[in-house]
């Protein structure tokens, strides 16, 4: 394989960054992960933690050959993440469970895969336009897939940051599987949080790929996201790939790593702590998920 890769995550007006990315590659497959903690609730920063951590040890131990079925690894991982994190809230003994949106991509044999839940997006980006992009998990896309509200409508919707599927709430995620999509040379797989997408269009970003590289653009579209937001900015975090950028010299080339040897990268602060959601059984999860459900009921509206 060779491609160029990028990622950045930047602090926004929050007081702290809840964002996690980060990407890992083997000689024959290449990973890229975005999770945001979801604010409103406890230890958001810790659900997105926890979900890039599991993803990227997961497809370590599963990677170092090509994957038999990357549609079924990316739901296997994304519900092995949502597991570690309710287990976590059980064993620190928390009211709530933290709580994140995930979004997985891999890559392999030339054709890209996707799985996500919640409302961190990706984007396929292609000859100056978008050729995919996920659908957000999202009150504000379930009224624009109705016709109740326009696209333009919903950046600004009172509701827009209202999301139906997470990792470590008290049901299971809402995972959606895309993909199997031939690449080409030149195209650019994009995945972001909605501290990014939700200021910078697609279509300004596949136009602005026809002129520059994404080691060149994307630091500049991070800041120019940060100044729309006019000082309520998301936290922001990106993590791209343009496939086959044979001009480019800063391109990764798989063909020179092991077949057991993973490069790796990410804004975690923990890459290689092992996340043992066995450690806690079913039966406790259950009962957590119980106990946080009626206490949610007692709470007075």
């Amino acid at each position: 394989m060779r491609f160029t890769i990028f990622q950045d995550s930047r602090q926004g007006d929050r007081s702290g960054n809840e964002d996690r990315i980060g990407y890992s590659y083997s000689r024959d497959v290449l990973l890229m992960v975005a999770a945001d903690g979801m604010g409103g609730h406890m230890q958001g920063e810790v659900a997105a933690e926890i979900a890039v951590t599991e993803v990227t040890r997961l497809f370590q131990l599963e990677a170092r050959n090509r994957l038999r079925r990357p549609q079924d690894f990316l739901v296997t991982v994304i519900n092995a993440a949502h597991r570690a994190i309710v287990s976590h809230a059980v064993a620190h003994n928390l009211l709530e469970s933290p709580r994140t949106t995930c979004v997985v991509c891999i890559v392999q044999d030339g054709t890209a895969w996707w799985a996500h839940a919640g409302d961190s997006r990706l984007y396929v980006l292609r000859g100056g336009r978008l050729a995919a992009a996920t659908q957000d998990h999202s009150r504000v896309q379930q009224l624009v897939d109705s016709g109740v509200i326009t696209p333009e409508m919903a950046a600004t919707h009172p509701e827009r940051n209202k999301i139906f599927s997470c990792l470590g709430g008290v049901v299971p995620p809402v995972i959606a599987v895309g993909g199997d999509f031939a690449l080409q040379t030149g195209d650019t797989i994009l995945l972001s949080t909605d501290g990014f997408w939700a200021h910078i269009p697609p279509a300004l970003i596949a136009n602005l790929l026809r002129k520059q590289d994404i080691v060149g653009l994307l630091p500049g579209l991070l800041t120019e996201a940060y100044k729309r937001a006019r000082g309520e900015s998301d936290n922001l975090s990106v993590v791209a790939m343009t496939w086959e950028s044979q001009d480019d010299p800063r391109h990764a080339d798989t063909e020179l790593l092991e077949s057991d040897q993973f490069t790796t990268s990410s804004n975690t602060m923990e890459l290689d702590r092992p996340v043992a959601a066995d450690d806690v059984t079913d039966e406790e999860i259950e009962k957590a998920i119980a106990e946080i459900q009626s206490a949610i009921k007692k709470v007075p509206r």
